[in-house]
């Protein structure tokens, strides 16, 4: 078995165990917790904001030891450990402490399959496996979704549970059984094969200092601001404007996703073809787009035009980033710290997200509201906008910079010893 097959395996199995039970915990501790909303607000919150600080050492950990299949275990197995142990949990502390071993490990499970892929594939084939690799998250995000759908009305809501636990022991086997020869640590951090010593890793500073890498930062929290809580607040919207806004909201969530699927494959190509910075600003030149759409139409049907334009941005989003990230950091030894960083800080934007929306229509109304969100969306494309024209002007100058040498060089050539 080839073993851009294993990654396929390892993406689709750990599409749906990244965050936990992740949307099915409210509704489990809501039903057989009898937990009140402000209980589970606060213990999403903790944990999100516990995982945004582990993000970036997530990340210098997987750099520095360079086993990822080993730590893809490992965060598969913190992720079972901690939602089985949210089944005879009662009170708030053991929720939180399990749920937050859930969603620490899917922290790391993320940057620990980055660094197997660049490891696998190498920097050049990196930006088409990443569109596969999303590809197959989002179906393996699908066929959990289902499963639990069909198995909730035999087997109760426990079914996540078990669910869960068997996708994360499936992508256990699917790691173990990659072959170690597979893997190249230097391939991954973008160093030489042939070099015999081990090169000098990039101190933080120079990492951290990377004007281009921040403006990314800063771009990417305020899409994630625009577009975390977006859906959050349709489905607010639709309570007064349709019947049985719960069964709509669930279709725009499976309408999103089975649109990312082919999105991811398409970006993975485009990438090389048309520039990973071009397919940001794509995305975020459809954020806004969304947003208009949402704040002026109210029938749920034309509103699914909406959420196709979000599987459209998210499915690009999750392809370029760790693309960018790689080739502003290449030959760092510290991509998956950067990566790790960045991750933290868009995660830092959709946190707020749901917050900012909810004081924009507590201010301006629904339409208002999702009008503030897309403003977000203006700020980050302005931001991507400047992004890829410094980088297209710092490859012409690297351009002029090797056509001068050349010049140099032959006339040196031409004069008389």
């Amino acid at each position: 078995m080839a073993p851009t097959t294993h990654l396929a395996l390892i993406n689709v199995f750990i599409g749906d165990i990244q965050g936990g039970l992740g949307p099915f915990l409210g509704t489990w501790l809501a039903q057989m917790r009898q937990w009140s909303p402000s209980q589970v607000g606060l213990v999403t919150t903790l944990v999100g904001a516990g995982t945004l600080l582990l993000s970036g050492p997530f990340g210098a950990l997987v750099d520095r030891l360079g086993r990822p299949r080993l730590l893809i275990v490992v965060s598969c197995a913190a992720i079972l450990a901690g939602t089985l142990l949210l089944m005879p949990a009662h009170s708030f502390v053991p929720v939180l402490a399990a749920q937050f071993l859930a969603a620490a490990g899917g922290t790391l499970l993320l940057l620990a399959v980055t660094a197997l892929t660049l490891g696998v594939v190498g920097k050049e084939a990196f930006p088409r496996q990443q569109g596969r690799n999303q590809a197959f998250n989002h179906v393996g995000i699908l066929i959990a979704a289902g499963l639990i759908t069909l198995g909730t009305a035999h087997f109760g809501p426990e079914i996540a549970f078990w669910v869960l636990g068997a996708m994360a022991a499936a992508a256990i086997a699917a790691a173990l059984a990659m072959p170690a020869s597979a893997f190249s640590r230097r391939r991954a951090a973008g160093w030489k094969e042939e070099d015999e010593a081990e090169p000098a890793r990039s101190s933080y500073v120079q990492v951290f200092t990377n004007r281009r890498l921040l403006v990314l930062a800063v771009a990417l929290a305020l899409f994630q601001l625009g577009n975390g809580g977006m859906l959050s607040l349709l489905g607010q919207k639709l309570v007064h404007t349709a019947d049985n806004p719960t069964a709509w909201t669930a279709r725009y969530v499976m309408v999103a996703q089975l649109v990312m699927v082919p999105v991811a494959l398409a970006a993975g190509s485009l990438a090389d073809r048309r520039g990973r910075r071009q397919l940001l600003i794509a995305a975020c030149l459809v954020l806004p787009i969304r947003a208009a759409l949402s704040a002026f139409i109210d029938d749920p049907y034309w509103l699914i035009t909406a959420e196709i334009l979000d599987g459209v941005a998210s499915g690009i989003i999750g392809v370029a980033v760790p693309v960018v990230v790689a080739d502003l950091t290449w030959g760092s030894g510290r991509t998956q710290t950067a990566l790790g960083t960045v991750n933290a800080v868009q995660g830092a934007g959709g946190a707020l997200s749901a917050w900012y929306g909810g004081l924009a229509q507590g201010w301006f109304g629904w339409s208002g509201s999702f009008l503030a969100l897309g403003a977000a969306g203006v700020g980050a494309l302005a931001l991507v906008w400047w992004l890829a024209a410094t980088t297209e002007e710092s490859r012409s100058q690297r351009r002029r910079t090797r056509r001068e040498e050349r010049r140099r060089a032959a006339r040196s050539a031409e004069t008389p010893a």
